[in-house]
């Protein structure tokens, strides 16, 4: 889990496929791996990815198929600028908005345009995504928390103030790319529950037991 607070803009330093599945390298200059493990996560571009290896201030991590699929990871390149963010703790400030991880779909830049001191990015968004997104809502994009302005048609709009350009890579965004989405872990369960039949809806002892709890 994490919270949408990029830590660092990290580089790529290697890209190596194997079948399938792809390794790459990673190198930080300000996130902390000193307590950082084999097997802990770390979000790139908002993709939750396991590191495989740690060399000082670099690391690896693996990348499935599936991954390469669904994400903007499928064209990553030696040299990309990537959004990174450690797996958040108990001793975490949650800043932004609780965030899985787990891409949902790929949007795509159309616009950019001034604001006053920010500026204003439109993107456009898979249709079945777009009944999650709402005005004044959270929603990730490469990995970063953001404040929906507005939902259109086919998209959806978000204020992007100097310091968040300046400390992610957005700025490198140019007209047509695409980025990674993640609506909001409450408006997914909200959704689920309004979806399900009245029976489903009823919450037992049993299914809080189902659930794990």
């Amino acid at each position: 889990m994490f919270t949408g607070i990029i830590q660092d803009i990290g580089t790529i330093t290697a890209v190596k496929t194997s079948g399938t599945d792809t390794t790459i390298g990673i190198a930080t200059e300000k996130l902390d791996l000193t307590h950082t493990h084999i097997g802990d996560s770390i979000a790139v571009n908002g993709v939750c990815l396991t590191v495989t290896a740690i060399d000082g201030n670099s690391y690896t991590a693996d990348i499935s198929h599936e991954t390469l699929q669904k994400t903007t990871l499928n064209h990553i390149a030696v040299g990309w600028r990537v959004n990174l963010e450690k797996a958040l703790t108990l001793s975490t400030p949650l800043g932004g908005h609780l965030v899985s991880g787990h891409v949902d779909g790929m949007g795509k830049l159309l616009k950019k345009q001034p604001d006053g001191n920010s500026n204003r990015y439109f993107f456009q968004a898979p249709s079945e995504l777009l009944p999650f997104i709402a005005p004044k809502g959270s929603i990730t994009i490469q990995g970063i928390s953001l404040t929906v302005n507005n939902v259109s048609d086919d998209g959806f709009d978000v204020a992007i103030i100097p310091h968040t350009e300046e400390k992610t890579n957005l700025a490198d965004l140019a007209l047509g790319d695409h980025v990674n989405l993640e609506i909001d872990l409450i408006a997914r369960y909200v959704a689920r529950w309004l979806s399900a039949g009245e029976d489903e809806q009823i919450l037992t002892v049993n299914k809080i037991r189902e659930a794990g709890f």
